[in-house]
């Protein structure tokens, strides 16, 4: 209901001091007129001259006009608060101009009025305030609102915008509840407390009607914001269109708020811009709490053994990561998170560390001169010598107890790789002059350039090439002349 807290008229002859001093002034002339047709004597009364009653009209002790019906100016008041009251209906206002009237009777005569002329006047001065409840905003009056209940659910809507109604409400349970929060379960996440960054408030204040907005109205200017003016450093690789995007501008606006610029300008390291931008009135913050499990990285560590060979490594004990529950207390700004901090660790496993034993033992390149038998065992079942009219280059050792090759003296592997009739065929250098030959191979397990020991395992015996069975197939040079590998190896 449009509730007018109203006190139109009043009707006294009795004035202020002030309102006297004013009503002597106006009335002087209707006063000389009425004694000058007093001083007529009869001659008036003749006339049938009478007494008429006029209106002094005044609006907070200020003269208006004069009247000669005060009825017209309580009608120009009434349909003013009926108009507004079909438009405002559930505004609760106040008429915080005070109309009132002095009647003074003249002769009908002398009677100076203008109705219409105090009448408008009185229409346009009247000062209507309304009750409304005003959003303010770090001391500053935004926006006005019908009622209090209003105000609330334009900051609701803003909040609304980054949590649910749902989590909203539960917020606002929790915090008017003496009750502790239940404990987080794993991998669950809960919003604690939704606010604004800013000093907000609602307040009481009176306003003139048209400043009223609706909800949706004060939600779109809060959002919308003021413009707040931001500049821009230019960084390597920067083009107009690039700033543009980063700061919700189109091009052609960046290019209005830097009108030194053109679409083909060229953009200097460090050169300043105009980003002006709209900036709104509140930022929200939500706070949440959150329980993780996460895994706990094991640490590695090396030890160094010298009894092992350079290169060689093994695992004296497998790495295991742990697990830990980490609570987490989050920050975001206007759907952004701004800040993330470990509040509390549960170690739920320890990590086991990861244990690699790594060998030092430098592996001589150069060999001895003395050379070990090349396979596991087995005999020779072709020596050096021409057969089927050929000469047979080397020694076939067969039938092993199994099948590993060996390195016959230190040295670095020449070639590992497929040659025609030899197969899977590797040459070891031995650095003194002497190289061997290892041929027909199923497998290979060292690469050129590689260092070898004397005795370790440099592939599997196959048949492989040109081949009629399982054999390794072993040649000895000195100084690049084939020799007899029996009269060498041991």
């Amino acid at each position: 209901m449009f509730n007018w807290k109203e006190s139109i008229t009043t009707y006294t002859v009795q004035t202020t001091e002030r309102m006297m001093k004013q009503l002597k002034r106006v009335c002087m002339t209707a006063l000389a007129a009425g004694a000058i047709t007093l001083a007529a004597g009869s001659a008036a009364y003749a006339d049938g001259s009478e007494l008429t009653t006029v209106y002094y009209v005044y609006m907070d002790d200020e003269y208006i006009g004069t009247v000669s019906d005060k009825n017209l100016i309580e009608e120009k008041v009434k349909k003013q608060l009926e108009s507004l009251e079909n438009e405002y209906s559930d505004l609760d206002a106040i008429l915080k101009s005070q109309v009132s009237f002095v009647p003074e009777q003249v002769f009908a005569a002398n009677a100076n009025t203008y109705d219409e002329e105090t009448a408008d006047k009185i229409k346009s001065s009247l000062a209507i305030k309304a009750e409304a409840s005003t959003i303010v905003i770090d001391g500053k009056q935004i926006a006005y609102l019908a009622d209090e209940k209003q105000a609330e659910e334009v900051l609701k809507q803003i909040k609304l915008n980054y949590v649910s109604d749902a989590l909203l409400r539960a917020v606002e349970v929790n915090k008017a509840s003496s009750e502790p929060l239940p404990a987080l379960e794993v991998n669950q996440t809960r919003v604690v407390d939704v606010s604004f960054t800013e000093n907000v408030s609602v307040s009481a204040e009176s306003i003139t009607p048209d400043e009223l907005m609706t909800v949706k109205e004060a939600v779109t200017l809060l959002k919308k914001g003021t413009l707040e003016d931001k500049k821009y450093k230019v960084k390597e690789g920067d083009v107009l269109g690039s700033i543009a995007g980063a700061y919700d501008l189109t091009t052609k606006k960046l290019l209005e708020l830097n009108p030194e610029l053109k679409e083909d300008s060229v953009l200097d390291i460090g050169q300043q811009l105009n980003v002006t931008v709209l900036k709104p009135y509140v930022d929200v913050v939500v706070e949440k709490e959150a329980l993780r499990k996460e895994k706990i990285d094991y640490e590695k560590e090396v030890i160094e053994d010298s009894s092992m060979f350079k290169g060689d490594t093994k695992v004296k004990q497998e790495g295991k990561e742990g697990s830990r529950n980490v609570t987490y207390a989050i920050t975001e700004q206007n759907g952004k998170q701004t800040a993330k901090e470990e509040v509390n660790e549960e170690i739920i496993a320890e990590p086991v560390k990861h244990i690699v034993v790594k060998g030092t033992k430098v592996i001589p390149s150069r060999g001895d001169g003395s050379f070990v038998w090349p396979a596991s065992g087995g005999y020779v079942s072709s020596k050096l010598g021409y057969r089927w009219g050929k000469l047979h280059k080397g020694i076939d050792i067969a039938r092993p107890s199994n099948r590993t090759i060996k390195a016959a003296d230190n040295g670095i592997v020449v070639s590992a790789g497929w040659d025609g009739g030899y197969g899977n065929k590797i040459i070891i250098d031995h650095q003194n002059g002497y190289r061997t030959v290892y041929a027909h191979l199923d497998s290979m397990s060292v690469s050129s350039g590689q260092t070898v020991q004397k005795g370790s395992g440099i592939g599997v015996m196959g048949s492989t090439g040109h081949s009629t069975g399982i054999h390794l197939h072993f040649e000895l040079y000195k100084n690049g002349s084939l020799q007899d590998p029996l009269n060498y190896v041991r």
